[in-house]
């Protein structure tokens, strides 16, 4: 599949550009999984149940905040570990709560996908080491400038006849 020269599009295309990264990154590591045995986990899943094993028993909630993203996106991720028999959930203390428990078949997965973790990071280190700027630090730099100023009021900004700024 070509590849655009990397001088060519700008900030126009930096949605769709991401969304390749994001594609090559993660078919890459999905293919080591594939090599492993491991084909039905997707990358994705990894940092969930790494945590799990860690931390035990985890909320949704909790399990957002260590692995970075939004509640409704970790509920999502759960859902899915557990219809692949990953985990199982139950309520919480709180009954609004539901807490994520890891299942047999999952902790019987976790050697393999520890030392994949490892390979990985390190190669992701190596990865970095190409470019002019950590990837990582540039994507924390990007959430934390979006979290103060979300894309929708910048471009309200940018064409205040197209949209007007939230109130």
């Amino acid at each position: 599949m070509p590849h655009p020269s990397p001088a060519a599009p700008g900030p126009e295309l930096l949605g769709t550009r991401l969304r390749l990264l994001l594609s090559l990154l993660d078919s890459g590591v999905a293919a080591v999984y594939e090599d492993l045995g491991l084909a039905d986990v997707r990358p994705r899943w990894v940092p969930y149940l790494r945590t799990l094993a860690a931390e035990g028993p985890s909320s949704v909630q909790a399990l957002a905040a260590a692995t970075g993203v939004t509640h409704s996106a970790a509920s999502q991720t759960v859902a899915q570990l557990v219809r692949e028999g990953l985990a199982t959930v139950a309520p919480g203390a709180d009954a609004r709560q539901r807490v994520a428990t890891l299942t047999d078949r999952a902790h019987g997965l976790l050697p393999s996908l520890d030392a994949e973790w490892e390979a990985t990071a390190a190669a992701a280190a190596a990865f970095e080491a190409e470019l002019s700027y950590p990837l990582s630090a540039l994507v924390g730099e990007a959430l934390d400038a979006l979290e103060r100023l979300p894309m929708r009021e910048r471009v309200a900004r940018a064409a205040p006849l197209l949209i007007r700024p939230a109130e």
